[in-house]
C-alpha cells in the first residue's frame, strides 16, 4: 500500500461513521448540518439514490427528491463531515447501477419497485407445516 492509501484509511476510521448498505434505487434520508449565522442545525434530504460513486475516502452518492414539484438533486460526500447521519427509508429493486433515466419520468412513471425480503424463520416453518401437511404453529396459542 502506497502513503496515498494509508492516510485514506486512516481518515475514513477518524470519520467513525455507520454508513448503511445502500445502493441505486433505495430510499435514504440523510441528515445534513446546515449553518446559519452562528447556530448548526440538522436539516433532512430524503430521496432515492440514483448513483453512487465508491473510491474509498472520494466516496459520493446522488440523492433525488421532488419537492414542490420541482426535482431536486444533491450530491453527497459519503464521509463528510457534514453528514450527521444517513437513515435507509426502503429497499428499491432496480437493475442498474446509475438511475439517470429517472430525470426524464414524471408521477407514477418515476416509481420504483421495492425489494421484498422475507424472514428466514417464517419462511422455514411455512416449508415445514408444508412437508408435515399441518397448519404453521402459532406462537400465541399456547
Amino acid at each position: 500500500m502506497n502513503i496515498i492509501q494509508i492516510l485514506d484509511a486512516e481518515q475514513m476510521q477518524a470519520a467513525n461513521k455507520t454508513i448503511p448498505n445502500f445502493a441505486p434505487g433505495d430510499t435514504v434520508a440523510v441528515q445534513v448540518k446546515v449553518k446559519e449565522g452562528d447556530r448548526v442545525r440538522i436539516q433532512s434530504f430524503e430521496g432515492v439514490v440514483i448513483a453512487k460513486r465508491n473510491r474509498g475516502l472520494n466516496s459520493a452518492f446522488t440523492v433525488r427528491k421532488i419537492s414542490h414539484g420541482v426535482s431536486v438533486e444533491r450530491v453527497f460526500q459519503t464521509y463528510s463531515p457534514l453528514i450527521d447521519a444517513i437513515e435507509l427509508k426502503r429497499r428499491g429493486e432496480v437493475r442498474r447501477a446509475k438511475l439517470y433515466y429517472m430525470r426524464k419520468l414524471r408521477g407514477k412513471a418515476a416509481r420504483i419497485r421495492e425489494k421484498l425480503t422475507s424472514t428466514k424463520n417464517s419462511k422455514d416453518s411455512v416449508e415445514a407445516s408444508v412437508n408435515n401437511n399441518e397448519p404453521p404453529e402459532d406462537q400465541n396459542a399456547e
